[in-house]
């Protein structure tokens, strides 16, 4: 006999993830943390991969939530073929192996605010379109 305690969820389409809002105000205050780094600061290797491990996760989550409201839009708007550029060039940069440096932590800070900037004028064209 065999008792789990553990429920397995099947979200293909993330709504789940959908219906909770992004903690923005810590990431943003870690992005900015990062891009203030210089070469002469005392993070080890292990601090810059941990930072870069969480700043990559973060960006996934808003990307993610910049698909969902792009898809929100209609298939010939602006803002929509802006977002489909601006989300594959996410996905090359993540798909760039992490290292412990300075240069890839504030590259992957870049890219955390790049895709907040994208969220938020999507939320602009969204308003605009209804």
């Amino acid at each position: 006999m065999h008792t789990s305690s553990h429920t397995v969820l099947y979200d293909p389409d993330g709504l789940i993830e959908a219906g909770l809002p992004l903690d923005r105000e810590p990431y943003e205050c870690l992005v900015k943390a990062v891009l203030a780094l210089t070469g002469e600061d005392t993070l080890t290797a292990r601090d810059l991969e941990q930072i870069a491990l969480q700043l990559t996760g973060h960006a996934r989550a808003v990307a993610s939530d910049v698909r969902r409201r792009a898809d929100r839009l209609p298939k010939d708007s602006g803002p929509k073929a802006l977002t489909d550029v601006v989300l594959r060039e996410a996905e090359g940069r993540l798909s760039v192996p992490i290292e412990g440096t300075v240069r890839c932590v504030q590259n992957r800070a870049r890219l955390v605010r790049a895709l907040y900037e994208r969220l938020d004028r999507l939320d602009a064209a969204i308003i605009q379109a209804v």
